[in-house]
C-alpha cells in the first residue's frame, strides 16, 4: 500500500527551510512585526506579479472579500450575486457587510459562475457580482465584465484558489475591478497561518481598503472609516515573499500531475476537471465527479489514500443561511456537483508513483460490480 495525502505542507517547507529561516529572523531583527517592510515588499511583488497597479494585504482571504466590498460602498439592503457552489466565506463577507447575499447557479463543465444565471439575477438592489475562480480554474470573465457593465455593477473575482492562473494570457486578480486572494496554508501560495490580499488597478479602492484593515485611520490617530483590524503580520508576509518565488514552479508541478491524473483515467467512468481553452488551470485541487462518490471515497481511504468534498453542501443549504434567509435562485447544477464531487490528492511534489496508484486504485473501484 502506498500512502498518499490529501495534501503535503510539509515538504516544501523542509526544502525551503533555510530560506524561510532567514526571512523569519531578518524580521525578528528589525522587529517590524505590524505592517513591517515584508508587508510593503510583498504587495508590491504580488501587484507586479499579477500585473495589477496595487496590493493590499489584510488577515484572511475572507476579509479581502469582505474589505474590498466595504470599500466598494456595499452596504444594508444591497444585493450581491454569489456562485451557489463555493466556499461558505464568499458570501459570508456580503453578510458581514450586512448586505444581501444571492446565489445562482454554477455550469456543469468548469463549476464557475453561470452568466445566465447572473443576468436571470439581476434586480434594482444588486450592486455586485463576485465570480469564484473555483478549484484554481478561472470563470467566464469576459462575459461577465459585459454584463457587469451594462448594469453597472462592481465585480470582485475571488481568486482564493487561483494565484497565476490565465485567463485569455491576463493573471486572475486582473480581470475584474479588484480581486480577493486567500493565503491560507494550503493554498498554491499559502502562509505559515492565516492571511489573504486584495489587488486592483484603482487607487482610490485600494488607499480605502489601507485605512479599513487599520482600525479605519486615513491618518495616524482619525479613525474616520469603520474601525476594523484585518492586517496581514509581517511574519508571515516575509515568508510569502519566499515562497512567491517559487509559485510558477509549483503551478507547473500541479498542471503535470493534473495532465497525469487525466491521461490514467481517461475512459474511466469518472467524470475529470474540463479546462475552457481560454483558460490555463493552476489546480489548487484536482476534483473529480461520480454518482458512487461515498463508496469511493471510502474505498480510497482503506488504500491509503486521502481525498476532500468541496464542497458538501451548496451556500444556500449551509445551516447558518437556511436559518437566515438567502436568497436563492434554483441551483440544479451546484446540488447535483455536491453530491457528486470528490477532491483527490494534488499537491506540488506529488510524485508519479502516487498519482498513479491514486488512478489505479480508483481503476479497480470501477472493476468491481456494483451492488444492487
Amino acid at each position: 500500500m502506498v500512502h498518499v495525502p490529501f495534501v503535503d505542507l510539509r515538504t516544501s517547507h523542509r526544502l525551503l527551510r533555510d530560506e524561510l529561516a532567514a526571512a523569519f529572523h531578518a524580521v525578528l531583527d528589525r522587529a517590524d512585526f505590524v505592517l513591517g517592510d515584508d508587508v510593503t515588499r510583498l504587495e508590491e511583488e504580488f501587484a507586479r506579479y499579477c500585473g495589477a497597479r496595487r496590493a493590499v494585504g489584510v488577515a484572511s482571504g475572507l476579509q479581502a472579500l469582505e474589505l474590498t466590498l466595504r470599500a466598494a460602498g456595499v452596504g444594508p439592503g444591497d444585493e450581491v450575486i454569489v456562485p451557489a457552489h463555493t466556499f461558505v466565506a464568499t458570501a459570508a463577507a456580503v453578510t458581514f457587510c450586512q448586505a444581501v447575499p444571492v446565489t445562482v447557479d454554477v455550469t456543469p463543465d468548469d463549476y464557475t459562475i453561470d452568466v445566465a444565471a447572473i443576468a436571470a439575477a439581476v434586480t434594482p438592489r444588486t450592486r455586485a457580482i463576485i465570480p469564484v475562480h473555483l478549484y484554481g480554474h478561472p470563470a467566464n470573465m469576459d462575459a461577465i465584465m459585459a454584463l457587469a457593465d451594462e448594469y453597472g455593477l462592481f465585480v470582485l473575482e475571488d481568486a482564493c484558489q487561483a494565484h497565476g492562473a490565465l485567463y485569455r494570457g491576463r493573471r486572475a486578480g486582473t480581470l475584474g475591478h479588484a480581486a480577493a486572494f486567500s493565503f491560507y496554508p494550503s493554498k498554491n501560495l499559502g502562509a505559515c497561518g492565516d492571511g489573504g490580499i486584495v489587488v486592483t488597478d484603482d487607487d482610490a479602492l485600494a488607499d480605502t481598503i489601507c485605512a479599513l484593515r487599520n482600525c479605519g485611520q486615513l491618518e495616524k490617530g482619525r479613525h474616520e472609516l469603520a474601525p476594523l483590524n484585518s492586517r496581514l503580520d509581517t511574519l508571515q508576509a516575509a515568508l510569502l515573499r519566499v515562497k512567491l518565488r517559487h509559485l510558477d514552479e509549483w503551478n507547473a508541478a500541479r498542471r503535470r500531475a493534473a495532465a497525469l491524473y487525466t491521461e490514467l483515467l481517461s475512459g474511466s467512468r469518472v467524470i475529470l476537471p474540463a479546462e475552457r481553452p481560454d483558460s490555463t488551470h493552476v489546480y489548487h485541487l484536482y476534483v473529480i465527479r461520480t454518482p458512487r462518490r461515498d463508496a469511493l471515497r471510502q474505498a480510497l481511504q482503506e488504500q491509503g489514500i486521502g481525498t476532500g468534498i468541496h464542497y458538501p453542501l451548496p451556500v444556500h443549504r449551509q445551516p447558518f443561511y437556511l436559518r437566515n434567509g438567502l436568497r436563492a435562485a434554483a441551483a440544479p447544477h451546484a446540488e447535483q456537483l455536491c453530491a457528486e464531487i470528490l477532491s483527490l490528492p494534488m499537491f506540488p511534489e506529488i510524485t508519479d508513483e502516487q498519482v498513479t496508484y491514486v488512478a489505479s486504485c480508483i481503476r479497480a473501484f470501477e472493476a468491481v460490480p456494483q451492488s444492487e
